[in-house]
């Protein structure tokens, strides 16, 4: 009969059954570290609440000793694909009361400030049972690790709260949008500051090379220690390496689509103004001959353009 402590707990669970373990990084030598930047390895690393409560501690600027409770309310570690479409792999707790959305972004993204906006705004709207008070909301907070510059200012962390723009009065304080920058921190080879803790995760966050990983764990911060422990684990774990991998891929995938999709819509936006050009002079009396020369459009196109009589 199978000892149900043996199994690992919700988040914790990458793949049941299916877990192998390599015995010697020396077989591992010319395979790069999993990143935390994966979303997927950065969910993993978070499944340790030990670790969850020191990044949300040093993220959010409050007391460590005082994040009570911590509730996982998406548990799943690997990703699902819905009609080809990429799923995003945050993760959403329940902490001490407030809704928080965590996640990794490191591809610059169209319009993801007003993306962040929406999450947030569902996530403060979503916490409302029917028939509640307006004053049941929980406060709500969208933490955002980017892999992009968002704002011009030199510094890696920026908050955003709903305030009034000349007074600067805040209007509610369950509003909490935090981004922080992995662009705009210290490179872990330059500068290495124990007092900062939370520049410290995002190096950690940030690190690709075992040299990045070793110097963090010369800095004696134990949450970050256990932390690089917890990478030369799933290093070590075949599972999450393939799965790290197949991640991979699919977001390199996601990456050429919308590439492709983006240059498609510029020649088809191109296509459109010289049609707009070619119908314009036509309207002014062009010679369909001269239209097509200064347009390019095929002669017989441009004849098909001609207003009708």
């Amino acid at each position: 009969m199978q000892n149900n402590s043996a199994k690992h707990e919700g988040v914790n669970s990458l793949a049941d059954n299916t877990l192998e373990t390599i015995p010697e990084l020396s077989e591992l030598d010319n395979i790069n570290l999993v990143s935390p930047k994966l979303d997927i390895i950065f969910k993993k690393l978070m499944s340790d609440k030990e670790l969850l409560r020191s990044f949300l501690s040093n993220a959010l600027k409050v007391a460590e000793d005082s994040i009570k409770e911590i509730e996982f309310l998406n548990t799943e570690i690997l990703p699902e694909k819905s009609e080809g479409k990429l799923s995003r792999m945050d993760l959403r707790l329940d902490v001490d009361g407030r809704s928080i959305n965590c996640e990794i972004q490191v591809n610059k993204q169209h319009d993801y400030a007003d993306r962040v906006l929406y999450l947030w705004a569902r996530l403060f709207g979503g916490g409302l049972e029917r028939g509640e008070p307006y004053g049941k909301l929980k406060e709500s907070i969208c933490i955002n690790i980017v892999g992009f510059e968002m704002f011009s200012a030199p510094v890696y962390h920026s908050r955003f709260t709903v305030m009034e723009t000349t007074r600067h009065e805040v209007l509610s304080d369950k509003c909490g949008i935090y981004f922080f920058d992995l662009t705009k921190i210290h490179d872990i080879r330059e500068k290495v500051n124990i007092d900062d803790k939370l520049e410290l995760w995002l190096q950690l966050i940030n690190a690709e090379t075992e040299e990045e990983f070793d110097m963090l764990e010369q800095t004696g911060v134990v949450p970050i220690q256990k932390a690089v422990s917890s990478i030369h684990a799933m290093r070590r774990d075949r599972a999450i390496r393939q799965a790290a991998f197949e991640r991979e891929i699919d977001l390199h995938d996601e990456a050429t689509r919308m590439e492709g999709a983006r240059r498609d819509g510029k020649a088809e936006g191109k296509l459109e103004a010289l049609i707009d050009t070619a119908i314009s002079m036509l309207k002014k009396g062009f010679k369909p001959e001269d239209v097509a020369e200064c347009t390019k459009l095929p002669l017989e196109r441009v004849y098909k353009l001609q207003p009708q009589r």
